[in-house]
Order: C-alpha cells, then sequence, then structure tokens
C-alpha cells in the first residue's frame, strides 16, 4: 500500500477539540490539506480551502497526465468537497507553466493487457467527469498552458474556465488509434458538435486559446502574469453569492445529463477495447520515444 501523509493547518478559526472539521460554520477560515505519496510517479494532489472557495491542485512529472490512481484521487476529492457546507466555490488547476493536462498515462495505457483492465482504466476519466457533473459546487478552471485529451475533458466539465493565450488545446485521440469516447459529452455539451468532430478529425493539430474562447471551452483569456489574480477575483465574486442559488444554478447548468452515469461507462468500454490493437501499441510506443 502506498504511504499517504496528510497535513492540516487551521488558521483563523476558532474550532472545538475534537469537532468534525466538516461541520464547522465558520466560514471566515483558511484550511490548507496536503496530500503527498511517497512514490511521486502516483503524481501530487493538494487542496486548500480559504474562505468558502477550494483550490485543488494536481500535477505529475509526465506533463500532468493522469495515471489511474492520481484519477480516482481526484475523484474523490471533488466528491469529498461536493459535501462540505463551509465552500461555494472550487478552482481546478495544475502545477507548472506550461502544461495544464497531457491526458491519460501512456505507461499506464501500454501496460493494458484486456478488455476489462481497459474499461476500468478509461472508466477513471469517466468517474471524475461525473463527480464534477454531480457536484454541488460551482468548478471553476484555472488552465494556464496546454491541454489534451482527458484534459480537454476536464476543463470542458467545468463550470467556469479562465485560460492564457498560451492555452492551446488538441484531441489527439485518433492519432493513436482511440478516439475521445469517454469525454465527447463534456466537450460536446461545451462546444458542440461540429467543433468537436473538427478537433477530433484533426488530431495532430492544436486549436489556439483563443479558438476554444470564440467555440465556448474557456469563458475568458488572461495574460499569465494576470490569470492567477482574474481567478482570485471571479472566485471571491462567486463566494460571495448565496450558496444555495449557486447550487440550484449549477443543478440547471447541468440538466439533461443524467444519463451520463451509464454513457460515459459505456464508452470507457470501447476505448478499452481499441487501445489493445495493434495501431494503437505502436502509436503509443512511438509518441513514448
Amino acid at each position: 500500500m502506498r504511504e499517504q501523509i496528510k497535513s492540516i493547518i487551521f488558521q483563523k478559526a476558532n474550532f472545538k477539540t475534537g469537532s468534525d472539521e466538516n461541520n464547522y460554520q465558520n466560514r471566515n477560515f483558511t484550511i490548507k490539506f496536503i496530500f503527498m505519496s511517497s512514490e511521486y510517479q502516483s503524481g501530487s494532489l493538494q487542496t486548500t480551502i480559504q474562505n468558502a472557495v477550494a483550490t485543488v491542485q494536481f500535477g505529475h512529472p509526465a506533463s500532468n497526465s493522469f495515471p489511474r490512481q492520481l484519477l480516482d484521487r481526484l475523484t474523490s476529492e471533488i466528491n469529498w468537497l461536493s459535501n462540505n457546507e463551509t465552500i461555494s466555490v472550487i478552482v481546478l488547476q495544475s502545477e507548472g507553466n506550461k502544461v495544464f493536462c497531457s491526458g491519460a498515462s501512456f505507461d499506464e495505457l501500454l501496460a493494458v493487457e484486456n478488455e476489462e483492465q481497459g474499461k476500468a482504466f478509461f472508466s477513471g476519466f469517466a468517474h471524475l467527469l461525473n463527480a464534477m457533473r454531480k457536484c454541488s459546487k460551482i468548478i471553476m478552471g484555472r488552465v494556464q498552458g496546454k491541454a489534451v485529451g482527458g484534459g480537454v475533458g476536464i476543463i470542458a466539465a467545468c463550470d467556469y474556465t479562465l485560460a492564457t493565450p498560451e492555452s492551446a488545446v488538441k484531441l489527439s485521440e485518433l492519432a493513436i488509434g482511440i478516439g475521445p469516447f469517454v469525454i465527447e459529452p463534456a466537450v460536446s455539451r461545451k462546444i458542440g458538435k461540429m467543433a468537436m468532430a473538427e478537433m477530433t478529425l484533426a488530431a495532430h493539430e492544436w486549436k489556439s486559446a483563443d479558438w476554444a474562447l470564440q467555440n465556448g471551452l474557456f469563458s475568458a483569456i488572461h495574460g499569465a502574469n494576470e490569470l492567477d489574480a482574474a481567478v482570485e477575483d471571479f472566485a471571491q465574486k462567486l463566494s460571495s453569492y448565496n450558496p444555495q442559488a449557486l447550487f440550484e444554478m449549477k443543478k440547471i447548468i447541468w440538466e439533461g445529463t443524467e444519463n451520463w452515469e451509464t454513457l460515459l461507462v459505456e464508452r470507457a468500454a470501447i476505448t478499452g477495447k481499441l487501445v489493445l490493437s495493434d495501431f494503437t501499441r505502436k502509436a503509443l510506443t512511438q509518441f513514448k520515444k
């Protein structure tokens, strides 16, 4: 079992000894949760809560890609925050400056040996997108750099996304013999079927941040030096609104997606089968060189 270390720092809060950290009501506080793994190749996840805003940061040394363990950890964190009555907004971001998320872990894709394993791996993205969809909090995306494949799906599952001019996006799945089947509903919901098809069929082509903004994937673009201030400002504005009103708005935003609970897992099975093809094996090996 991987060793995990959880450190908790409470500031500006008045808690009773032994009280349940989920039940406090004082919204004028800062809480920091740091989850570290003894094996960093599994990735990192850190959550900081300040006032009514939770900032969740994920990272991985391979361009912020997602092995299944990190997907599961992020999914669990989103679910936990969804039930945390002290927050109203979640900011989702990644480590570093150049890449927001490069999608699925190529190492784990190459390690898939049968359809069951393939479905299980891609179900990780299905569970994460469903957790974001069902989350009771508004989720803001902070996109500081490029995003590929599953990273684009995560952006599409955010309710409001701020990015930089360097935040180009690409759906490269066809180039490696699979397709963006799991994330397609989220991407199509944001940018429409035609734009999704354009991205998918042009699998080797980066779409600019301006293209993503014009097609609705991004809500606004800010300079790299301005992004953090813009994210903080908008998150604080959102957190000042009536939490119940935000909760009701979240439900309206995601109306009509109730079938995703089964749809995304069915799509994971399609991808899990395709990843076993000789075409995909060869393509993944070439990408890793």
